[in-house]
């Protein structure tokens, strides 16, 4: 595959360029937790253990933006904001069930094999 240009940064194959979209700490257990329910900052915050206010933050703001999650703003006071998932976050739910069963595989034979 030939190399790919995006936001002027290179990639060489489309499984880095997949993970620079989806990976990292944080956005696969957002998308996780969004893939069946509409959720708002303060239940994805405390349904995500360890999870910064700051990190959480930016994470919703570049998953929104990637075009994963929709991000909809009530006129109430106080504000109310929810979040959900959209075509293409729902697209990444396989791929994240994949690598999350794998994962869970890969630690039960490192706790067995240690």
């Amino acid at each position: 595959m030939p190399d790919f240009l995006f936001n002027k940064k290179l990639y060489y194959n489309p499984v880095e360029f997949a993970m620079d979209r989806i990976g990292g700490t944080w956005k696969i257990p957002i998308l996780w937790r969004l893939k069946e329910k509409t959720m708002r900052y303060g239940e994805l915050k405390k349904d995500i253990p360890h999870i910064t206010h700051k990190m959480l933050t930016s994470q919703l703001r570049e998953l929104e933006e990637e075009g994963f999650i929709l991000r909809k703003v009530y006129a109430v006071v106080p504000p109310k904001v929810e979040y959900s998932i959209t075509e293409r976050g729902i697209k990444a739910i396989p791929v994240i069930e994949v690598i999350r069963n794998y994962g869970l595989e890969l630690m039960e034979e490192m706790r067995i094999g240690h």
